[in-house]
């Protein structure tokens, strides 16, 4: 969210260049204007596209930069013109801060795709949003590996009361990726009575999607993985595994799936999958790839299948999710760890070492990690 460049009254674990060594830090946040909630940071999800903004791989170079998108909080303070908090208020902020609010894609809880969207870490803050925001414009986002953040209330979410705060962070990244096209092409089309879901790798994202559509109420899940190791972790999920490399198996799947969501980022084959959507089935890539994929003409065209991609969700349907989960006792699988600790973490995450489980960050110990560091900089 906005950041004064040279204030020094949040600490933040923030990367200075490629290398992505996650360092401590000091920033300066706004104090709220009229529209706008202060919180306290508690905890913060670590998602591989922090990895991705901070090593380079997406063309960020701003630094430093401090990454989180996964935040979750209490309100210490709010404008006198918000309506939907007050002080002590548990909330969660997600992947975006701000848009414009009033184009039609706004106007239809699309607020993801708003060409003026404004992400929680890596953009730069414009103009317009506030006098209490002027110190901020120009300079990049900073976003949850830090203890503080205000934003716009419009942007905040409600954690439910029987949510714990460790994990609802990581809800507003994987949990909303994985939710928002389930939502579309389950909840929102019958639900899932008689429909097979297939999901393209298991690991955080994986893992979700096959939680969430369990509670859809599908019939059938079915795990496409490189090999049998996964198995049982599937099976304990309510999923069957199919190894993508067995050409008798993947025959027998062909036009026996409805949905897939694909949530694997490293370049790989989708046209042997593809074909084991039904007539008219849905291919919705989730992973980031950024080497195009190649897809026929003719598999799509005589089975009338349709390839999409999918980003998070809007405002109201991430509120929408965070209720679904928590009526739905829907936990990600994670692990809290300290501050001084996020950057093993971190690189664990960008060699793949990481596994499925999400790291959370335990904001209560940045400020004994950084303390001594930035004042002895300062």
């Amino acid at each position: 969210m906005a950041t004064i460049k040279n204030g020094n009254d949040v600490y933040a674990l923030a990367a200075f260049d490629k290398e992505a060594q996650l360092q401590p830090h000091t920033i300066g946040r706004p104090e709220p204007g009229p529209y706008d909630v202060a919180i306290d940071i508690l905890f913060c999800g670590m998602c591989h596209s922090d990895c991705h903004a901070c090593n380079g791989d997406w063309g960020i170079d701003s630094w430093p930069i401090a990454p989180g998108h996964e935040i979750a909080g209490v309100v210490r303070q709010v404008g006198d013109q918000v309506t939907q908090f007050k002080v002590g208020d548990k909330v969660g902020v997600g992947c975006m801060v701000s848009s414009c609010r009033e184009c039609d894609l706004c106007q239809q809880g699309l607020e993801q795709h708003c060409p003026k969207m404004i992400q929680t870490y890596g953009s730069t803050f414009p103009e317009g949003q506030g006098d209490n925001f002027q110190n901020a414009v120009g300079y990049h986002t900073n976003g949850g590996y830090s203890s503080a953040i205000t934003v716009n209330e419009h942007f905040v979410f409600h954690i439910p009361p029987s949510m714990k705060m460790e994990y609802a962070g990581v809800l507003l990244c994987a949990g909303i990726t994985t939710f928002s096209p389930l939502n579309r092409h389950i909840l929102q089309k019958g639900g899932g009575a008689g429909k097979t879901v297939g999901v393209v790798g298991f690991g955080g994202l994986g893992q979700m999607a096959v939680k969430l559509a369990k509670a859809m109420n599908v019939d059938r899940i079915v795990v496409f993985s490189r090999n049998n190791s996964k198995k049982a972790d599937a099976e304990a999920l309510g999923a069957e595994l199919l190894v993508h490399s067995d050409a008798s198996a993947m025959d027998q799947a062909a036009r026996s799936i409805d949905l897939i969501l694909d949530t694997v980022s490293a370049p790989h084959a989708i046209a042997p999958l593809m074909n084991t959507l039904k007539v008219g089935g849905n291919y919705v890539l989730l992973g980031a790839v950024a080497k195009p994929m190649e897809v026929g003409a003719f598999p799509l065209i005589f089975s009338r299948h349709s390839v999409e991609g999918s980003l998070i969700g809007g405002t109201q349907e991430t509120q929408e999710m965070l209720d679904f989960c928590a009526q739905h006792q829907i936990v990600p699988q994670y692990e809290v760890i300290p501050a001084k600790d996020a950057n093993a973490h971190f690189h664990a995450m960008i060699k793949g070492t990481s596994g499925a489980k999400r790291s959370v960050i335990d904001m209560s110990t940045i400020a004994e990690y950084c303390q001594p560091v930035t004042s002895a900089s300062q």
